[in-house]
């Protein structure tokens, strides 16, 4: 069990008999810092003005008078407070999980429900899903604003370069593949990210500049990552405009022939959306590369609108199961259950799986113990330059 001592808990609860069973709970748990409330009003109260150190975690009855539970999930996620929330009720698990369901609508941090009767052994697995509160950004970087005429004169510079997160085999920990993020590495403001550029190019209709400079570049990179023997399959994100351009499929080949790398080492992503399409051109178009032999992820799945008749018709060969299913599924059932639907889907269609977003080691155990295929996220690396990827892989063969 983790140090709760330096926690500041808040127990609502209507009933004071169960009120002061939870608060006996907590402190034999290592609380020692405690409030109370006997409803709503006076739980909200104490969330936007305590009495001393902000409320780290509040455990809220449903049935609280005045104001009741599912309220204050509202009003704690419209206060920001950084409180995190254990809801209690007396009803059937599936409404404690419609319940979670709210939560995470809204935004709100939930570790957990415990259904009545309470047991301390519940409510320690549920505290054991509290991590400390990320440290605030003292000072944000303003990012410069850049017209269409900068972004062009940086990539005819060949300013802007693949910096590269590796995709981990959950099974056997090995690195499979390097997704690739456009970084532009500008003289005068450092290196910036999409949020300096991608704008300028949309708004332009040419975002295909950024595609085709990643794809020369990354490929390159891919051929100089083959003569070291070094994992080198390579995943790109790229528009759907760029994948329908008449010529795309005979300039890619010609790329690709050109470093000797094969198409199997190309893996190009679309957004889900893009492929939710009847246009059958379109269809045909990612056949055929799938033919040729090059690799196809369906990204960002979960936040598009797709089905499994949709789906099976698209030569995919991954499914990349978006971010806000992946962070936290190891505590918030909601979440694992979406995440569990997801994989069950890339395997009933037998493709591979990919979490993006894998943030803690315990994501990254739950993810093994479902059977997802790949992960990638800020607990495995954070993109990096193609020059450090060497080092980074010696480091991690350490471990696996």
């Amino acid at each position: 069990m983790m140090d709760i001592a330096h926690l500041h808990f808040l127990v609502a609860h209507a009933d004071q008999a169960q009120r002061q069973t939870l608060i006996d709970m907590l402190g034999r748990l290592g609380a020692t810092r405690i409030s109370a409330a006997p409803d709503g009003e006076t739980a909200l109260r104490c969330i936007e003005a305590p009495a001393g150190p902000p409320i780290d975690i509040a455990i809220i009855d449903l049935a609280l008078s005045g104001r009741d539970g599912l309220e204050l999930i509202r009003d704690i996620t419209v206060l920001n407070a950084g409180t995190r929330a254990i809801i209690t009720g007396d009803c059937h698990a599936s409404l404690l999980f419609s319940v979670e369901s709210l939560a995470l609508a809204y935004g709100l941090d939930l570790l957990g429900t415990i259904p009545k009767p309470l047991s301390s052994g519940h409510l320690e697995a549920v505290l054991s899903h509290y991590t400390p509160p990320a440290a605030p950004v003292l000072e944000r970087r303003v990012l410069p604003r850049f017209s269409f005429a900068d972004v062009g004169e940086g990539l005819q510079a060949r300013q802007f370069e693949p910096f590269f997160q590796p995709k981990i085999e959950l099974a056997s920990g090995e690195v499979k593949g390097l997704e690739v993020f456009a970084r532009w590495r500008h003289p005068e403001h450092g290196v910036l990210g999409p949020a300096a550029f991608i704008d300028a190019l949309e708004q332009n209709h040419r975002i295909d500049f950024l595609d085709w400079t990643m794809i020369e570049r990354s490929v390159e990179q891919c051929r100089v990552l083959l003569d070291k023997g070094m994992p080198s399959a390579i995943s790109l994100n790229l528009s759907a405009e760029t994948i329908g351009h008449p010529d795309f499929l005979r300039q890619v080949k010609v790329c690709t022939d050109r470093h000797g790398v094969a198409p199997s080492l190309l893996t190009f992503e679309l957004p889900e959306s893009a492929v939710l399409t009847n246009d059958p051109s379109f269809l045909e178009r990612l056949l055929r590369l799938r033919m040729m032999g090059y690799g196809l992820a369906v990204d960002d799945y979960g936040t598009g609108r797709s089905n499994v008749q949709q789906l099976a018709r698209v030569p995919f060969s991954e499914l990349k199961i978006d971010r806000s299913f992946v962070d936290g599924a190891s505590r918030k059932r909601s979440l694992a259950t979406v995440l569990s639907s997801c994989l069950g889907l890339a395997r009933s269609l037998d493709r591979k799986s990919c979490a993006v977003g894998v943030e803690t080691r315990q994501d990254w155990d739950f993810l093994q113990g479902l059977g997802c295929t790949y992960a990638q996220g800020h607990h495995i690396a954070r993109p990096m330059e193609a020059e450090r990827f060497p080092d980074w892989l010696a480091d991690w063969r350490q471990f696996f």
